[in-house]
């Protein structure tokens, strides 16, 4: 039976563009001050948790869906809608045991079917789906079953030692087909609305399973039109929590209206060159682009010092998986740059375009420094600012386009890092293609000895390097301001805003 049709949620759509979920409204919060704006300079498309893409939607959704697991503010991987799993020795079956006590914002209570539901959905085993994934991640899982016990049982095509950190997709009632109007998860926070233009406000789970979380009664996701509108709205008081600040502007507030937070981001900023445009496609070229910048002053121009440089395609923060060895690759070198140009018939430059989204300033202000050192190997650049939607449209999906400056996210996970990369990926956005990186990519989730595939990992990252598959600039460290009026926020080393732990300060 599909469970759903027991699950109903009441919606009210004016012309499609604001849905609201009567069942967060008309209960007056018992102190009116209960509650946290946070400003967002990406305006929110998706709501769905198996097909959302960018980044900026996945940190408000965060708090309404939950996974079987959930990383924390440490970059730990923790047991949530899942009190634990078994792994086969092949890492071909993990069998969950599925926590009680849980209820959905519409109610219902979360059953081993719903999880069995969601994770086939993700993993594109529903009908009608024709065995595509939602979940790009997730297209190994070949079945998914509910045991007698309870428990559910996941079974992979093929034995993959890297998968555990994707069973943080999000789980949805049984049969539930309306995440984009009216998402109904399992977290600390409910949907309220979605104003486009202007704001998506999330109210307090009243049953949320962790008992006495959430302390905030509402919090409100603030669209601003960019990183300046977003600080004049902080300066006056009309946003609480304001993330990804420059350190120039982080300099400008006031600490005794605003704490000062940092961490480190496991983002890796990239100056992104598409593969398949000429003259991007000849390695020669990406290489002597590679030698002409300096990130050490792109850096202290954009992030005044605050960022680790980076060369790879991953962020130090992976710990072992990263290859220092691989530092200084790419030292600044005009002579090299130079001579690369020549060999590849280039002496005299050529002109590109480098469309960056004018929402993150970092990213334009990146792209600014760039184009003037790009000057010293004879390649004019110009700079073409487009909103986000479009960026995300144009760019990312569209791959129409020569070069971009945007940070790559990713779970705390190496595979998702590089997986990218492989020629077939779907968020293979600079058009990458070797073959050697595919073969070594496939066989990393079937090698479970743990030193062996940090090895594997190591080699895909130095053919990368090799072939200067782009230009990587720093993994900038996340400036977030935060009110005083309010304690409990964490910056994480990844793309979140977890406001379950955020409080009023009490005196």
């Amino acid at each position: 039976m599909n469970k759903y049709i027991l699950k109903s949620v009441t919606v009210l759509s004016a012309a499609g563009l604001i849905f609201t979920v009567l069942a967060g409204c008309g209960k007056k919060p018992a102190d009116e001050n209960n509650y946290a704006v946070v400003g967002i300079t990406q305006e929110p498309g998706i709501f769905d948790p198996h097909t959302v893409v960018a980044a900026g939607d996945e940190e408000i959704i965060y708090n309404i869906y939950e996974g079987l697991y959930k990383f924390d503010y440490e970059g730990n991987l923790n047991p949530c809608l899942a009190t634990d799993v078994e792994i086969s020795d092949d890492a071909s079956v993990y069998t969950f045991t599925i926590r009680k006590g849980v209820k959905f914002h519409d109610g219902s209570d979360l059953d081993p079917i719903d999880v069995v539901y969601s994770l086939k959905r993700a993993a594109g085993l529903i009908d009608g789906q024709n065995g595509v994934a939602l979940v790009s991640e997730l297209d190994s899982v070949k079945d998914v079953e509910e045991l007698s016990d309870g428990k559910v049982k996941v079974t992979l095509e093929e034995g993959n030692s890297e998968v555990m950190s994707y069973f943080t997709t999000g789980i949805i009632p049984e049969g539930y087909d309306n995440c984009q109007a009216a998402p109904v998860g399992t977290g600390p926070f409910k949907f309220d609305s979605y104003n486009p233009g202007q704001s998506v406000i999330l109210v307090k789970n009243d049953k949320y399973w962790q008992k006495g979380l959430p302390y905030l009664d509402k919090v409100t996701f603030k669209v601003c039109a960019d990183m300046d509108a977003g600080l004049t709205e902080l300066s006056s008081g009309s946003i609480d929590i304001f993330p990804y600040l420059t350190s120039d502007r982080a300099a400008q507030l006031d600490t005794s209206r605003y704490n000062i937070l940092s961490n480190g981001s496991n983002m890796v900023q990239v100056f992104a060159l598409n593969n398949k445009v000429e003259p991007l496609n000849d390695v020669r070229v990406r290489k002597a682009i590679n030698y002409a910048i300096n990130r050490k002053d792109i850096i202290s121009v954009t992030m005044d010092g605050n960022g680790v440089e980076l060369v790879t395609a991953m962020s130090p923060a992976m710990g072992s998986y990263y290859d220092p060895s691989l530092n200084g690759t790419y030292d600044q070198d005009i002579s090299k740059a130079k001579e690369l140009m020549a060999e590849a018939g280039y002496e005299n430059g050529f002109d590109i375009t480098c469309t960056v989204t004018s929402s993150y300033l970092i990213h334009v202000n990146t792209a600014v420094e760039l184009a003037s050192e790009l000057k010293a190997i004879g390649i004019n650049m110009q700079i073409q600012q487009v909103d986000w939607a479009t960026w995300l449209d144009t760019v990312y999906t569209g791959r129409d386009y020569e070069t971009t400056v945007i940070a790559l996210t990713s779970t705390y996970a190496p595979y998702d890092v590089l997986g990218r990369y492989q020629t077939s990926d779907g968020g293979n956005f600079i058009n990458y293609s070797n073959s050697e990186v595919d073969e070594l990519m496939a066989k990393i989730p079937l090698t479970t000895d743990v030193a062996e595939r940090t090895e594997l990992y190591h080699q895909v990252l130095a053919i990368l390097t090799e072939d200067a598959c782009s230009a990587y600039i720093q993994d900038p460290t996340t400036i977030t301001a935060v009110s005083t009026r309010l304690e409990g926020y964490h910056v994480y080393p990844m793309y979140v805003q977890d406001m379950s732990t955020v409080k009023l300060v009490t005196n």
